[in-house]
């Protein structure tokens, strides 16, 4: 299978999924979902910065980046908070198995494709920073429906 189907493949069809979403539940944890992408961005460039991975190839127009910030990540946040908010506990142990099949599945599966290559990194130092950013992406939701909660709306 080509790199570039791989990668068009985890861009693409997880947006597919969300088919299956109510309407009301994409409207609610999306802004979570975008907060995902920003923050994996951060996490993905400062990992390049610090020469722990390599993109080595890639789809245009995301040079440098790999679509799964923008494809399978926010969709799975999606669907994690949908099944798992209110019961954080629960939310930590299924994103730590997800993260975890991430760091020592997928991560070296995509190195050996020649895709994105660690450099400086270890399967358990890419899984350290996975910690921190589930638990920011709850209180992320958790601040979300504080704001939605309050907001009133003027007839």
């Amino acid at each position: 299978m080509s790199n570039h189907i791989i990668l068009w493949s985890t861009l693409l069809l997880p947006w597919l999924t969300i088919f299956f979403m109510k309407k009301e539940e994409i409207k609610r944890f999306m802004p979570a979902a975008l907060f995902t992408i920003i923050i994996s961005l951060l996490i993905f460039d400062i990992g390049i910065t610090l020469k722990m991975w390599v993109v080595k190839d890639n789809i245009y127009p995301l040079n440098e980046i790999v679509p799964l910030e923008f494809g399978l990540l926010p969709v799975t946040t999606l669907w994690f908070l949908k099944f798992f908010y209110r019961r954080f506990w629960l939310y930590c142990i299924v994103q730590l198995v997800f993260s975890i099949g991430f760091a020592y599945i997928l991560q070296p599966w995509l190195s050996t494709r020649g895709i994105w290559v660690r450099v400086n990194a270890t399967s358990f130092l890419a899984l350290l920073p996975a910690i921190p950013h589930f638990i920011s992406i709850y209180l992320y939701q958790m601040w979300q429906e504080d704001i939605r909660g309050s907001i009133t709306y003027k007839n």
